[in-house]
């Protein structure tokens, strides 16, 4: 098999992996020495065999696996092609993009080939290769593989800018069901490890020369909807993640069916795409606009309204705490007003110092009105005609949804103007 065709294999199996940003990372390469660097603002791009937008190269070390997760294409019981890179090749391989300017650095994973140590020194030795050999500065995202021993993943965190160990699924018990050779133990202790050299090294900041471990941090994926845990299930373990381990991000996967199992979802299940949005969104309220999981879903709510974002839902379910007058809120009050983001808030923190504020002034400052209206009084008054009743928030707010579009005179009922009524009306019930 020759490097393109080894080159093929690996990218495609490395696309189900989505934990690939790199913000942060300021590793700038000394003036005449080394290859490559990058920047504060990071890389967020992807090289795939398909020819998508290359800019760092997402590649598997190799795609045979010893393990046999269900929910995986290179499980060891798939006939899939088999391939794998040798350090040397894959060193020379990045190299080589990167003096062409297909990319800007890399992201390497790897299949469990013989044992998490035999799999992770391979990756190490990639490392070596282009930090020590190549004198490559750029960005490296590697992956530490659950199980490796704690040395490999100290040395792996030496040289990679990022790392990232998968927690997979949500709960010790669809990890035991569906991927039978990992433990909640073995992929939490690489985390735990991660976090306390990552603490370390910034303890060292002040020493010019101290090295560094994984300066970008360390982040972690979660597939979504390969097994029955609830929105609320998957929100709460986020929030501890973020607390326990000091995570960059937590990675939302919908799961796309890759092979046939009778403990997954059918094959012609569609990957929960809507469901994945709603985590992203609400994932960004755990970590800009100070919620709680306990106050975004609970178990009487499990999940999350397709119609309605997790902040926008959230406000309609507590009408009681609006409206706010803007010119006296605080920050935290604003952070929890529909269509005023944390730039928009403080912005308005800082600007209503030199006068009161009317609506002209907040559609300045960034606010999206169209959904803040109904939440906010600008000196002492809403918005004229506005009536704050759940059912008129919820109508204006689900207009902007594609799936429940504003009702049109017609002889008969579409669809989604049906999907439209119904959920007007659940929504009315809960409220």
């Amino acid at each position: 098999m020759d490097l393109m065709e080894k080159l093929a294999i690996l990218t495609d199996s490395a696309k189900y992996d989505v934990a690939c940003t790199s913000s942060g990372a300021g590793n700038h390469n000394p003036v005449g020495m080394g290859i490559g660097s990058t920047v504060d603002c990071g890389i967020c791009h992807t090289f795939s065999a398909d020819g998508r937008c290359i800019s760092l190269l997402k590649v598997l070390m190799t795609n045979r696996c010893v393990y046999n997760c269900q929910y995986c294409v290179n499980r060891c019981s798939n006939d899939v092609p088999r391939a794998a890179f040798t350090p040397q090749e894959l060193a020379e391989l990045t190299m080589e993009f990167y003096r062409r300017n297909y990319i800007e650095g890399l992201f390497l994973s790897s299949g469990v080939e013989r044992n998490p140590d035999y799999a992770t020194e391979q990756m190490l030795y990639t490392l070596q290769l282009l930090r020590q050999t190549y004198h490559f500065t750029g960005y490296i995202h590697a992956k530490a593989i659950p199980g490796a021993d704690e040395r490999l993943v100290e040395q792996l965190g030496a040289l990679a800018n990022r790392l990232s160990v998968n927690i997979e699924l949500p709960s010790s018990r669809s990890l035991t069901l569906l991927a039978p050779n990992k433990t909640k133990q073995a992929i939490l202790a690489p985390m735990g490890q991660i976090c306390e050299k990552i603490t370390e090294s910034k303890a060292l900041v002040r020493y010019k020369h101290a090295p560094k471990f994984a300066p970008a941090g360390q982040s972690t994926q979660m597939i979504v909807g390969a097994s029955p845990e609830t929105d609320f299930q998957i929100l709460n373990l986020t929030q501890s993640l973020y607390r326990k381990f000091h995570l960059k991000r937590v990675f939302f996967s919908a799961y796309i069916p890759v092979s046939e199992s009778s403990l997954l979802p059918s094959p012609d299940t569609k990957p929960p795409l809507l469901r994945e949005h709603r985590l992203y969104q609400a994932d960004w309220l755990l970590r800009y606009y100070q919620f709680e999981a306990q106050e975004i879903l609970d178990e009487a709510n499990p999940n999350f309204n397709p119609f309605l974002d997790p902040k926008c839902n959230w406000a309609v379910n507590h009408l009681d705490q609006f409206p706010i007058e803007v010119n006296r809120a605080t920050l935290e009050q604003l952070l929890r007003v529909p269509g005023i983001g944390p730039v928009s808030a403080r912005r308005i923190v800082t600007a209503r110092r030199h006068g009161a504020l009317d609506e002209a002034a907040l559609k300045r400052l960034g606010v999206v009105m169209k959904r803040a209206q109904f939440f906010i009084t600008c000196k002492g008054r809403m918005k004229k005609g506005l009536r704050l009743a759940p059912q008129t928030v919820v109508k204006a707010l689900m207009d902007n949804h594609p799936l429940a579009q504003t009702e049109q005179m017609s002889l008969f009922d579409l669809p989604a103007v049906q999907a439209q009524r119904e959920a007007a009306a659940c929504i009315g019930k809960q409220i």
